[in-house]
């Protein structure tokens, strides 16, 4: 069944408008026709069954047959803070971390970065990965959309943080903690990995400092996209509902 994300107002058994994007999609990439069922989700936990009654060029129309509440969510809350990788590297991990549960993202700029985002570009590609966040939830039958947050230089994010934001993990190749030694969160987790070149010493103590506990996943030394997800898998495995 295709799901689609429609973040507007979706009428019980009435009827609504694909945006033109989401239209070609429908009609152009999947071949879909009059007659053909969609499963639409508001991103706030409700999906609802629907079929194509029209459509045009740019254009599909939709009857709405009837609405559920579906919770597919974790109940192992993670917010992933990545810095910022280079083109596909972040596009992959945002996907893959969506899929694996991760409850938001927080995309920060630290010094190793390769890519340096400001102003309007930053802009543009933090909403860049929340559509990739709205495709990958469209995949893999997520109802609720995890947003991603506005990016922000590594200092700034991290002087900002509360003091009562639950358990804090650093992602490090010379963490002295595993994790089968961590006990079960009560809270959310706030999950950081830094970027190609990792942080700099200065960041990774600044962490330690504001109470994150140093994590070495194995005796490998992880790439910043594949260092993110295996911690979320495994995180997932031991507290969450894999």
């Amino acid at each position: 069944m295709t799901r689609i994300y429609f973040p507007g107002a979706i009428p019980d058994h009435g009827v609504c408008e694909l945006a033109s994007g989401q239209a070609h999609h429908v009609i152009h990439v999947l071949r879909l026709s009059e007659g053909s069922e969609i499963t639409l989700f508001d991103g706030k936990g409700t999906e609802y069954d629907a079929v194509i009654t029209g459509s045009g060029r740019h254009s599909v129309s939709l009857r709405v047959r009837g609405s559920r509440t579906v919770d597919r969510e974790s109940p192992l809350r993670v917010t992933l803070v990545q810095a910022v990788s280079a083109g596909e590297r972040m596009d992959l991990t945002v996907q893959k971390a969506v899929e694996l549960g991760v409850a938001a993202v927080q995309p920060v700029m630290s010094e190793r970065c390769v890519v340096r985002l400001s102003g309007e570009r930053a802009v543009k590609r933090v909403a860049h990965w929340q559509g990739v966040v709205s495709a990958a939830c469209e995949q893999c039958g997520r109802n609720t959309v995890p947003p991603v947050c506005e990016l922000m230089p590594y200092d700034a994010w991290l002087g900002q943080l509360s003091p009562d934001q639950g358990m804090r993990v650093l992602l490090a190749p010379d963490g002295d903690s595993r994790l089968q030694t961590f006990e079960r969160p009560q809270r959310e987790v706030t999950l950081l990995a830094g970027p190609e070149g990792g942080l700099t010493r200065t960041e990774a103590a600044d962490a330690r400092h504001a109470g994150f506990i140093a994590l070495r996943l194995g005796p490998r030394v992880l790439r910043t996209e594949t260092a993110a997800l295996t911690a979320l898998v495994a995180m997932q495995t031991l507290w969450g509902d894999f």
